[in-house]
């Protein structure tokens, strides 16, 4: 399917093939058949991917302090590469959509395939969207006409906000299609609306639905028409829906208004406030977010959560719903807004003419329908064909972050193909299968268990997954690599060992990265000869996430002790080379908003060995992130950040730096290709991976029970090796691209 793509780094736009959305649970598939181009949002979007990296700089001052405090803690290499990869990664376009549904997800049970539903999916033929994210199309609203719901939803929002009373005079800064939307809005609501621009066929618009008009473009004032209509009163708001880097519209704003005025900003605007505008009159500023209550709230939107409508009158989907509504009563005059109509595969026209004409106002985009929902996959020939019958091909699934700017690149080096990038995503897909050559993208990671030329799945997805995608891919004969953790509690443990001993011929290892680091390495190498126990302390500077962040969600991420300290809890007991038998750990108490990310966790080990894990998340982002000190037979050994290493009192051990942070992915990476290739055991045993996961149980169950926690090893589990791989047989037809 064609979808719009903006890529940030070198500006380009660009109507990509990529492959359509599978349909997820609480969501609809909507085949489109117009969008709206939001011609503020979008137009600030493209010209920011078309500005050079110092303009790109300058415009996101917040974003340089973030560059600047990781390259005291990263280094110049890191930071570089984390800044380019940000950039790199295309970004759709469009939040305007009306269409027709054609496949209705697991729990809704209000929508119909056949439905007509306006939604906030992006420009592209197939979206995928909550259900929260949708309404239905009344019967008399065309299809153009609702592609306007969701910009006139953020409008109505800042009405919201507002509360204007019948009556009422507001002054309306900047009509364009959001501001000529706000007019209507307030006009319906019985005020009298003074519409300010430096557009002239712009004002005459706002003129037809009955403001009076101000063009500071001729030096009109808005502050004294303000006070010539309203017997120098002053009006009672103002909404401002420009774009804008200077602060002056917001000192005019607050010298229109009456005192007690209130002031909503909908659109962008330069915010250095003058206190006395606000202390005389004592004026009410507010911003106003989206589309209304639940925006950005993962429960509502992606869970399905709705607010009570007693406690929360106006959802976003309900502010849909009165859009659509006032469309459906003639309130809302849409015909006049639309000035341009391009098909899709013209958006590159569009976006062009929103750049550079002033005229461009409503521009949409239309679809064609013969189009199906029958392209799963997009294929690259090319990247197939350089993929031998021999060799091991491994599959990605979920190309985040992590994965598209540390697996993929490492993974690449190796000598394995990857065969098929699948995330819920069709952009991001699309966008890493063509970066690192794989041979499909796809969105359908279910697809991957019955194509017998996977050998391996690598899953780096939300960790309340991993445990069911494990099981899923050693039931289908593929070999696994997943990121941490390894399962979210004891129940989804045994599930995993339970499957794993089923399929003794199958590899399963955990992406614990750093005991393959050089630097660990190095240590290991160092402590072949110790004659006593191990003491070991570790310091993790894990910086703050929020309590509303996925990872801190037990049932999504497990929280942050679970999720991440099992990396280290893992190097402790690798560089001990013992399990770990009895966990114990204090958190902070009470009175912080979360406790269980500020840590303190005891390791006894079965050769005597202990270990300490200071993880904290209450740190200053200037102090390196992880340490490391290890005692023994009057040694020392230190290793800071995964850049240097330094011992004392061990003569043969030469002090190791490297230019940037070596943590290991590409030597785990590296270890699991080669036996896949050659045979052997798993580079992580099984027992390990059980027992380090089981160890992070212990640490949250220890810190919450006050006590400590005993996990010796009670389950015995067989040592688990893999054939050499081999040739498929002639049986099997082959196909460099599908089975």
């Amino acid at each position: 399917m064609k979808q719009v793509l903006q890529h940030l780094r070198h500006g380009q736009l660009e109507v990509a093939d990529v492959p359509t959305p599978r349909l997820k649970k609480g969501c609809v598939l909507i085949k489109t058949r117009v969008s709206l181009i939001s011609a503020g949002t979008e137009r600030m979007l493209v010209n920011f991917g078309n500005a050079n990296l110092l303009e790109k700089a300058r415009s996101q001052p917040e974003k340089v302090k973030q560059v600047l405090a990781k390259l005291q803690t990263d280094g110049v290499l890191r930071t570089a590469e984390a800044v380019l990869r940000k950039l790199d990664q295309p970004l759709p376009l469009g939040y305007s959509n009306a269409g027709v549904v054609v496949q209705v997800g697991e729990g809704v049970t209000d929508i119909e395939v056949g439905d007509r539903v306006a939604s906030n999916g992006h420009h592209a033929e197939f979206v995928c969207v909550p259900r929260h994210l949708i309404a239905k199309i009344p019967e008399h609203v065309s299809d153009e006409q609702a592609a306007f719901t969701t910009l006139g939803s953020i409008a109505l929002q800042g009405l919201r906000l507002a509360q204007p009373t019948f009556g009422e005079t507001f002054m309306v800064f900047g009509v364009g299609l959001l501001g000529l939307l706000t007019v209507q809005l307030l006009r319906a609501n019985g005020c009298e609306v003074i519409a300010v621009d430096l557009h002239k066929d712009r004002l005459k618009l706002a003129a037809t639905f009955g403001a009076h008009t101000v063009n500071i473009g001729e030096e009109e004032d808005p502050v004294t028409t303000a006070h010539l209509l309203t017997q120098a009163h002053g009006v009672d708001g103002v909404m401002i829906t420009a774009s804008a880097e200077t602060d002056e519209i917001v000192h005019q704003a607050a010298s229109a208004c009456r005192k007690r005025g209130r002031i909503i900003l909908v659109g962008a605007v330069g915010l250095s406030l003058q206190r006395s505008d606000f202390y005389e009159k004592e004026l009410t500023f507010q911003v106003s977010c989206s589309y209304g209550p639940g925006r950005y709230d993962d429960a509502y939107e992606l869970q399905g959560q709705d607010y009570p409508l007693g406690h929360v009158r106006w959802t976003e989907q309900r502010n849909f719903e009165a859009i659509l509504a006032s469309m459906a009563k003639g309130q809302l005059k849409l015909n006049p807004l639309i000035t341009h109509r391009y098909d899709i595969h013209k958006a590159e026209d569009a976006y062009k003419q929103l750049r550079h004409a002033s005229d461009a106002l409503g521009m949409l985009l239309t679809y064609p329908q013969e189009t199906t929902a029958e392209t799963p996959e997009l294929l690259y020939p090319a990247h197939a064909q350089a993929a031998g019958r021999e060799t091991t091909r491994i599959s990605l699934v979920g190309a985040g972050q992590f994965a598209l700017g540390v697996l993929l690149p490492e993974l690449q080096k190796t000598t394995a193909q990857l065969d098929a990038v699948v995330d819920s995503k069709s952009h991001t897909a699309q966008h890493a299968a063509r970066k690192f050559k794989a041979c499909r993208a796809m969105t359908d990671p279910d697809a991957l268990l019955h194509d017998p030329y996977v050998d391996a799945i690598l899953y780096a997805t939300g960790h309340h997954a991993h445990a069911k995608q494990v099981c899923g891919a050693l039931s289908a004969g593929k070999h696994v690599f997943v990121e941490k953790p390894l399962a979210l509690n004891e129940q989804e443990l045994q599930e995993v060992v339970q499957h794993a001993l089923a399929a003794p011929q199958q590899i399963v290892m955990v992406g614990f990265n750093r005991r393959f680091s050089p630097h660990t390495q190095r240590i290991k190498q160092a402590l072949r000869h110790r004659k006593g126990a191990l003491c070991m302390q570790i310091t993790v500077n894990a910086g703050h996430i929020p309590s509303d962040h996925w990872t801190q969600d037990p049932n999504r991420g497990g929280g942050r002790i679970i999720g991440e300290a099992c990396h280290f809890i893992d190097l402790m007991t690798y560089l001990a080379d013992s399990p770990i038998t009895c966990v114990s750990a204090m958190m902070i108490g009470d009175g912080a908003e979360l406790r269980e990310d500020k840590m303190s966790i005891n390791l006894h080990m079965a050769d005597g060995s202990i270990g300490t894990l200071h993880y904290f998340s209450n740190g200053s982002k200037l102090f390196p992130k992880e340490q490391l000190e290890l005692f023994f037979d009057q040694k020392v050994i230190k290793m800071d950040n995964f850049r240097k290493t330094k011992a004392y009192g061990v003569p043969s051990f030469r002090t190791l730096r490297t230019l940037k942070q070596e943590k290991g992915h590409k030597e785990e990476l590296q270890a699991f290709v080669q036996v896949l290739q050659r045979g052997g055991t798993s580079p992580i045993p099984l027992p390990q991976l059980v027992n380090v996961t089981r160890a992070s149980f212990a640490a949250l169950q220890s810190a919450k029970e006050r006590r400590f926690i005993d996990i010796a090893q009670t389950l015995t589990i067989p040592e688990m090796t893999t054939p050499t791989h081999t040739q498929r047989t002639e049986t099997e037809p082959y196909s460099p691209l599908h089975p």
